[in-house]
């Protein structure tokens, strides 16, 4: 056979990748009207369903956290002796976290729409322990009373709250986000179509808009959310332990541009090695909620500095250079990982994690009574989980990001609260 009878054929097949080289290359908000790989054209009977896509919107009440290399680890002296954050280089992908801690008010919310939409015992579950103010012997009963529902403590950070219940409030948080987005888009879309029937238009069929759910806020044209369409928000849930610290660091604000190299390090979320602010008319004032020694939480009256005797606004004090407060001090944070000493050289490099049941096993700590098996009797198991960030009842000591401890996940304190983070779907930057 000669050569010349494969020319139309290869002019053909010249002819086809010129015409798929023409033009944009295809994009997440924009793959075009059919597959570059197979030629079937989308939505079509035959073709793959692809809706079209435009990035949702950020969560309420959440900062963008650019990711990128750093080196976790502790800043400060080992005072407690547990060698058990030893600096490493990481990475952290890029993330959302919110600006605060959550308050007061946010959880009387959560509570209202529990007992509106579940069960008692859901309700019931849902209640912060409010007799973590109690104590033996100091007079802080009236916190037991006054201090979830009274409107003054309105935005300062929920406490009682045992890691567990923090879990079911970020699962809720995403669902009634996502709702409400639902509803919005679907509000929005009504009102335009109400508009467009004053100049003639055909009015809108309620029925037909009541079911289009986040892809009227989104642009979607869909009937319904899913992950598919990306037309909802990913799960609000706790920031890793890797993701908090490096949050709290902040290093974005020493960094100069094009500069490959991090040549600055911080103890706290702060410039500087002390915890008063250095600068301007607020020189001399303490940058965080905490114990300033024995006895001494806020100063002396007529000049209290960080003012606070117990926890303090959500907003107070100046945010790190995330945008984020009280990274240090006011309340310690629940984080997502279970708690192992030798977490830092265990977890990857990449968005390291520490999880249930992978290396280090719980039945390798003694946790047999009356001292143990040698005299020694560990608290750590799968049910234990890490806590960051200090609180108003520290010493400054526990400011410092890279410092750690752990509590049984089904247990709280009138000194730890939580914040919710979110992946940054779809994108790296």
């Amino acid at each position: 056979m000669k050569l010349t009878h494969y020319l139309p054929l290869v002019v053909l097949g010249l002819g086809t990748l010129s015409a798929c080289n023409k033009g944009d290359h295809p994009t997440a908000s924009d793959p075009g009207k059919s597959s570059m790989t197979t030629g079937v054209e989308y939505n079509t009977e035959k073709g793959m369903s692809v809706a079209n896509f435009k990035r949702p919107p950020e969560g309420p009440g959440l900062v963008f956290i650019e990711g990128g290399r750093t080196v976790l680890g502790s800043q400060e002296e080992d005072v407690t002796m547990t060698h058990d954050n030893i600096e490493r280089t990481v990475t952290i992908a890029s993330f959302y976290m919110d600006e605060a801690e959550v308050a007061n008010i946010h959880w009387l919310e959560y509570l209202h729409f529990i007992k509106q939409d579940s069960t008692e015992e859901a309700y019931k579950a849902a209640l912060p322990d409010t007799m973590v103010w109690a104590r033996d012997l100091s007079f802080n009963d009236p916190y037991v009373t006054y201090y979830l529902r009274y409107p003054g403590f309105r935005y300062f950070p929920v406490v009682g709250v045992n890691w567990l219940q923090a879990n079911d409030y970020c699962t809720w948080r995403t669902a009634k986000v996502n709702e409400n987005l639902a509803t919005k888009g679907s509000s929005d879309k009504g009102s335009k179509k109400t508009k467009k029937s004053k100049k003639g238009d055909a009015p809108a069929d309620g029925a037909a808009e009541g079911g289009a759910g986040v892809a009227g806020a989104l642009g979607d044209g869909k009937s319904s959310t899913s992950l598919e369409n990306g037309n909802s928000l990913p799960n609000y849930r706790l920031p890793t332990e890797a993701e908090w610290e490096y949050a709290a660091q902040a290093l974005i604000g020493t960094q100069e541009i094009g500069n490959e190299n991090q040549e600055e390090k911080r103890i706290y979320p702060w410039d500087g090695r002390t915890t008063r602010n250095p600068y301007g008319k607020k020189m001399g004032q303490f940058l965080a909620n905490f114990k300033r020694g024995r006895g001494d939480y806020a100063g002396i009256a007529g000049s209290l500095n960080d003012g606070a005797m117990i926890t303090e606004y959500v907003y107070a004090y100046p945010p790190n250079d995330y945008g984020l407060y009280n990274m240090a001090g006011n309340v310690n944070e629940w984080v997502q990982d279970v708690y192992r000493p030798l977490s830092y050289q265990d977890v990857e490099d990449l968005n390291p994690y520490r999880r249930n049941g992978v290396l280090d096993p719980a039945s390798g700590y003694d946790k047999s009574p009356v001292g143990g098996k040698g005299g020694y009797q560990s608290l750590i198991d799968d049910n234990v989980r890490v806590y960051k960030g200090g609180s108003w009842r520290d010493v400054a000591y526990w400011l410092s990001p890279g410092t750690r401890r752990f509590l049984a996940q089904d247990s709280a304190t009138a000194t730890i609260g939580f914040r919710c983070a979110m992946i940054n779907a779809g994108s790296n930057k």
